[in-house]
């Protein structure tokens, strides 16, 4: 995380030169986060950033349920999630998840759709009151829903990225997370599983969402990606401590 925010006094952000559309904004923030969010602070807009990303992830997954080997791999995440929660499926609850297979793509598109708008709000808004009623910030919340509208472009990339190695594999789990380095473990393992959960765009999101943060806040970018990471670690051993608990596993 080697960028100026790291060190010193930050100066306040200001609009800076070059396009300012909404794709150039998105295209800057995989490749120059630090310029392009002093760009979107400034002049803060976060509703056609929002709904170009979650339109199109929405697409995406339908388009992926709407194959063969997407409701495939859907059917199999069931039986595994049920497996991993210790309530293996019977003939007849696999059964009716194979009759409702096919209409899997309109809940799947429809959720993100739903979803997606909702929950950029509530974070915001969660972010908002940490960075500004506890760490003495001054940011409003166009500014903290716009850096966060902005950098869902990175979970863009991950479903463009994940969606040909999902049809390839014919599953939905990550192909992308911690637990690919660990084949050794048992999915049953707590270790496998909190590793599973662990996905590196994810962390990637983290860091890109820091820099917007520390741009926006006029903190230091290290602190900001740190406080995130150690949220994410915490509800990801959660997670493999409920699976473990749920399974009665070891």
């Amino acid at each position: 995380m080697s960028d100026n925010v790291s060190s010193g006094s930050l100066p306040a952000p200001s609009a800076t030169s070059g396009a300012d559309h909404l794709l150039s904004r998105l295209v800057g923030v995989i490749f120059s986060p630090q310029a392009t969010f002093a760009r979107i602070v400034a002049q803060p807009r976060w509703l056609g950033a929002m709904a170009l990303v979650t339109v199109a992830i929405s697409l995406i997954t339908f388009a992926f349920l709407s194959t063969e080997a997407g409701q495939t791999a859907w059917l199999d995440q069931q039986v595994r999630q049920s497996e991993a929660f210790g309530r293996p499926l019977d003939e007849k609850a696999y059964a009716g998840l194979e009759e409702f297979a096919p209409k899997v793509r309109y809940v799947g598109a429809g959720i993100t759709l739903l979803f997606g708008p909702i929950m950029t709000a509530a974070i915001a808004g969660i972010l908002l009151v940490v960075f500004n009623a506890l760490l003495g910030g001054s940011g409003s919340f166009k500014q903290v829903a716009a850096v966060l509208s902005h950098a869902g472009v990175i979970t863009l990339v991950q479903q463009l990225f994940i969606f040909p190695l999902n049809y390839a594999r014919e599953s939905m789990s990550s192909a992308t997370n911690l637990g690919v380095f660990v084949p050794f473990l048992d999915e049953s393992n707590i270790i496998s599983r909190f590793l599973g959960t662990i996905d590196l765009f994810i962390v990637w999101w983290l860091i890109v969402l820091a820099i917007g943060f520390g741009v926006l806040f006029r903190r230091k970018t290290a602190p900001i990606f740190w406080s995130f990471m150690g949220v994410y670690v915490v509800i990801a051993l959660v997670i493999a401590l409920v699976m473990r608990g749920a399974s009665g596993g070891a």
